[in-house]
Formats: C-alpha cells, structure tokens, sequence
C-alpha cells in the first residue's frame, strides 16, 4: 500500500471511528458502569470484533454473505437481538455505585466486558457490509494482499483505540458526576434505550452490496 493510499485510509478510519453507533454505545454504557480503569477494556473486545471482520471479509466469506439472503437475514437478526437483549439488560441494571471486586471477579468481569463488546462488532453486518464496499477502494490488488490487509488491520485499531477511549472517558467523567441512585438509573435507562435504538436499526438495515 503506498503512502498517500494509506493516508487517505487513514483519514478515513478516523471517520469510522468517529460515527456513532453500537460500538460508541458500548464504550459509553462500559465508562458509564465500570469507569474507565475496567471500562476501557471493552475496546479491546470492539478492536478484536474489527478484526474479526476484515479476517470475513478477507477469507472471502463476506461476499458469500452478502450475496446469501438467508446468511444476511440470519446474521443481521442475530445481530439486532443481541443489541435488543443488551438494552433491556442495561435498562434493568441496579442503580447503585461502583464496588471494588475481588481480583478473580474482576478479571471475569473484564472477559465478560471484552467478548460482549466482541460480538457487538461480529454479528453486525453493517460492518462486513462497509468493509466490502470501502477496501477495495483502498487495496492494489496487484501486490500481495496479507500485508495490505495487516496495514488496515492495524490502521482501524488504532483509530479505534483513541476514538473509544474518548467515548469511554467522556462517560467515566459523567458517572464522578452521579451521586444519587436515581441519576444512575436515569443513565443507565438512557443507554438501555440506545442499544435497543441500534438493534432497531439493525433489524431494519439492508445490503447495499
């Protein structure tokens, strides 16, 4: 990939990241709830789910998805569920503060934390959808593809990263702020609500490819 192919990736990761959507909600939901010590490690989860993504993408097994009615209605009613089912946990969620965990409760609390931000991103087809659209803008299909892919790989966790760790920040800071039970549980229905918004939307997205 030559460098002013990369830069225009680059800028354009950036916009990616900045968009808001389920992974943005996620960060916020985990800053929110956890603070941003134990809250960020959802980035993780949402930077594999990326990559989780461009590995379907790059096996090809993106195409047979998006070609497939059957495999896109399975995966983007999945997907929608799974959002659905994260809202009306979050909504339900005791308004109380944060407590300290042992270190074996907290530790599964952080794997807990990074495969649901996982499976956000890989059962949301919007993403395998994007990627099939906006990488072959960006790919010379003349030279070897893994260290392409590896570039972008690596290009999108890292916007990522930075981008997340904002969202994740921004809502550790809201929650210094929350000082009675009922502010929290005001937050917590309010994010509650987006994820239930976004797995509206998923239900109602159709392929563009």
């Amino acid at each position: 990939m030559e460098l002013s192919t990369w830069l225009a990736f680059f800028a354009a990761s950036w916009a990616i990241s900045l968009s808001p959507g389920p992974g943005a909600i996620a960060a916020m939901s985990a800053g929110l709830s956890h603070g941003f010590r134990s809250g960020y490690v959802v980035i993780f989860g949402l930077v594999l789910g990326i990559w989780s993504q461009l590995l379907i993408v790059g096996v090809g097994l993106g195409a047979l998805m998006a070609t497939s009615s059957t495999a896109f209605t399975v995966v983007k009613w999945l997907g929608a569920a799974y959002l659905v089912w994260l809202g009306i946990q979050q909504w339900r969620a005791p308004a109380r503060p944060m407590v300290a965990l042992s270190d074996t409760k907290a530790v599964a609390s952080r794997r807990s934390l990074i495969l649901r931000a996982w499976m956000i991103n890989v059962v949301n087809p919007k993403g395998t959808v994007f990627l099939l659209a906006v990488l072959p803008q960006f790919m010379d299909l003349a030279q070897p593809l893994l260290p392409q892919y590896l570039t972008i790989g690596a290009t999108l966790a890292f916007t990522d990263l930075v981008v997340m760790s904002g969202y994740t920040a921004l809502a550790a800071r809201v929650l210094g702020a929350l000082k009675e039970a009922s502010h929290i549980r005001a937050m917590n229905r309010i994010f509650g609500s987006l994820f239930v918004l976004a797995g509206s939307l998923l239900a109602l997205f159709k392929r563009s490819v």
